[in-house]
């Protein structure tokens, strides 16, 4: 690449990869990221770090693991961890504005409490909290300036909690018109932006990064009557894992279903579920698609990279569950991930384990800056090329809670997953024979070494990495030789020197 690119980042929250055509969904509606997944890179082994919000976009912005990063939990439902990045942490978007990029930030920023986008470089309004924040100003002023209808819903849906009440909302009809939806003004927001950033170009100007990150297709699924009803229930196949019995599973799964009061909703209301949450995702195709015709419109199309990804997935009954939480299946961690770079081939796919950790060096690499050593990540344009690149055979998430503490680790390889959960019986996974994870294996005696080599593998990691979690690891099970005293006393060194037990 001769010049820095630009970069337009497509960012969505609590995403299901097979909500796309481009990932199988025949009934999808997504034209604009099944073509960008046409003319450019499909990632079909693409990972969340950590299938939490702002963990994850955290270490995105980081490029840092959650545990090193330490931003550990979602404010809303905080449980004791720091709620702020600390002074001084390497950022992208700070080497960005160092070397003379324009950056910008629409939509979702959940990066902390304190600390907006701004401090951290980017220019764009600020748009708190964890979904729509359909009372913002500048919304409200948009709303009046199109002589739009406020926001207003109805056909709630919804279970029962054990005092009788309305549980969680998980999807309503907005009684408004696609224009006035949040999905659309923040699209309108960012096309102004590129629109600015192109005209600085036309001046001479430096090159951009523009982020847009959509609320949704977060829960609740609140859609106008175009999404609502885009897709019939009755066409809807409910996933295999919606027969989830939690039986040999960490009791915690069945206490999320019910937090969720998954049993006090009839199946039918779960298919609606589903196709209003692939209704959301059609609606922010849409805006999408617009934001790729002002890219066209604009002349920026040959010289802009263009990501779409998001920050975890969502559960939308799979396993009996919403949203996510501590279960480290595939319907949250596996996400949707790709990437078109200007000048590269278009239509690859790529079986790699990447994470959403490699956007960071990634995105430097564009920029034509090093990367930074303390990152947990590595650029993926190797792999975007079409060529031979040198890559891990597995990949390993780490979770540490929401609502409470629950910490957990997972390594997934080609064929298995391994999940540690400290508090109760860890999980084995063949996915090959088990894709949706109903089977728990780890204390089958035929998979015991199997299960011995994943948890090795695992232990070396995380010590590696400097995880502190591999430490309960060394005590709890067969990690292989130990070279140092697992207490830290200092006190007895001699007995481990030479890696013996």
């Amino acid at each position: 690449m001769t010049k820095p690119a630009n970069i337009l980042f497509l960012m969505t929250d609590q995403h299901r990869t097979d909500t796309l055509g481009a990932y199988g969904n025949n009934l999808a509606a997504t034209p604009a990221l099944d073509e960008l997944a046409r003319t450019g890179t499909r990632f079909d082994r693409w990972y969340t770090p950590t299938a939490i919000c702002t963990p994850a976009r955290a270490s995105l912005l980081t490029g840092q693991a959650p545990f090193r990063h330490k931003l550990l939990a979602n404010h809303e439902r905080n449980v004791g961890y720091i709620e702020d990045l600390a002074d001084g942490q390497f950022t992208f978007s700070a080497a960005l504005r160092e070397k003379g990029y324009n950056c910008g930030l629409v939509g979702k920023w959940h990066v902390g409490t304190h600390r907006t986008a701004a401090d951290f470089g980017f220019d764009g309004i600020h748009l708190p909290g964890w979904h729509n924040p359909v009372d913002h100003p500048d919304y409200l002023a948009y709303l009046a300036e199109h002589d739009l209808p406020p926001y207003r819903i109805s056909d709630h849906i919804r279970g029962t909690l054990p005092n009788g009440g309305p549980g969680n909302l998980l999807a309503a009809r907005l009684h408004q018109p696609v224009e006035g939806t949040f999905e659309y003004y923040l699209a309108t927001r960012a096309i102004e932006m590129l629109e600015r950033y192109a005209e600085d170009q036309r001046d001479d100007g430096p090159p951009f990064f523009l982020a847009l990150h959509f609320f949704g297709p977060h829960l609740p699924y609140i859609l106008p009557d175009e999404y609502f009803d885009l897709f019939d229930p009755a066409d809807i196949e409910l996933p295999r894992s919606i027969a989830e019995t939690f039986e040999g599973k960490p009791p915690v799964q069945r206490n999320y279903s019910a937090h969720w009061t998954f049993d006090t909703m009839p199946i039918e209301a779960t298919r609606k579920l589903i196709a209003a949450y692939w209704g959301y995702v059609a609606l922010i195709d849409q805006q999408i698609g617009r934001v790729m015709d002002a890219m066209e419109r604009l002349g920026l199309v040959d010289d802009t990279a263009v990501f779409f990804t998001c920050d975890h997935g969502e559960f939308t009954g799979s396993h009996r569950l919403h949203d996510k939480g501590p279960a480290m299946y595939e319907d949250i961690y596996r996400t949707p991930g790709l990437l078109r770079v200007p000048g590269g081939p278009a239509g690859v796919v790529r079986s790699e384990f990447v994470s959403l950790l490699d956007c960071t060096a990634t995105i430097l690499e564009l920029a034509g800056i090093d990367p930074k050593p303390a990152t947990d990540s590595r650029s993926l344009l190797p792999l975007v090329s079409g060529g031979e690149a040198e890559w891990d055979d597995d990949i390993v998430c780490e979770f540490h809670g929401h609502h409470f503490p629950y910490p957990q680790r997972m390594l997934r390889t080609d064929r298995y997953k391994l999940v540690v959960n400290p508090d109760s019986v860890n999980e084995l996974y063949d996915l090959s024979a088990d894709p949706d994870e109903l089977l728990n294996l780890y204390r089958l005696p035929e998979l015991t070494e199997v299960r011995n080599q994943l948890m090795r593998r695992l232990y070396a990691v995380l010590r590696d990495r400097g995880d502190n979690f591999y430490h309960w690891m060394t005590s709890m099970y067969d990690v292989g030789d130990v070279g140092y005293d697992p207490t830290l006393s200092g006190l007895d060194e001699a007995s481990y020197q030479g890696g013996k037990h």
